[in-house]
């Protein structure tokens, strides 16, 4: 703060209240009424005091503790040093999977983009799974109504037949839970550091929810 003393225009330049003979190590209100005093021969209210001090723009501000000690330099390196070094890659997986009445989960990881080409896989390997006819009940995605699913279904129409829910209905889908449990766990627990790793990770995952009893 800067106070300046009549008639001199000289200005004094303040630090600390005991610099200038007063009590304390830091200005309050009564602080600067008792430096009036001193100077001016004026008793100002502490409310008169914070009055002024807003008038020429000066607020309270919190002193910021630290330890007499501390290393200034050290710190600023500490701040600006840990860096989590990653790579510009990014790869991710997809996954799918069903779930039956009697709680049995098939599932397929792949990394390629799903399309009707991966939905008619995963037709085949669901087929594969079952003895008697399939009645698989999925959303409106376009690869689920494709023609070449339509195709395979003609060709295999005592395998699976496809019941579609309506849409915007995932509560519908039991199946979402399962996808909103891999969302949610997966990024928490994975290390994987390329799209293969991240791929097994995926599997762990559905094996895992394969061996868990049906509640």
């Amino acid at each position: 703060m800067r106070f300046s003393r009549r008639p001199s225009s000289r200005p004094y330049w303040i630090t600390r209240p005991c610099d200038l003979g007063l009590a304390g190590q830091l200005w309050t209100r009564a602080g600067v009424g008792d430096l009036i005093a001193k100077l001016y021969r004026v008793r100002l209210t502490e409310q008169g005091v914070g009055k002024y001090l807003r008038r020429w723009g000066l607020s309270f501000r919190r002193p910021d503790k630290r330890a007499v000690k501390q290393d200034a330099e050290a710190v600023r390196v500490w701040r600006d040093t840990p860096v989590v070094r990653r790579t510009g890659n990014r790869f991710s997986v997809n996954a799918m999977s069903t779930i039956s009445t009697k709680g049995r989960m098939h599932f397929m990881v792949f990394t390629e983009t799903f399309d009707a080409d991966v939905m008619c896989r995963f037709l085949d390997r669901l087929a594969g799974h079952s003895t008697h006819k399939v009645h698989l009940v999925l959303d409106g995605h376009s690869a689920h109504r494709s023609r070449k699913v339509r195709d395979w279904l003609a060709d295999h129409p005592d395998r699976i037949e496809l019941h579609f829910l309506p849409s915007y209905s995932p509560d519908l889908n039991p199946d979402e839970l399962v996808n909103a449990d891999l969302e949610r766990s997966l990024p928490m627990h994975s290390q994987a550091r390329n799209q293969a790793q991240l791929a097994a990770e995926a599997r762990r995952f559905f094996h895992r929810r394969q061996r868990q009893p049906v509640a």
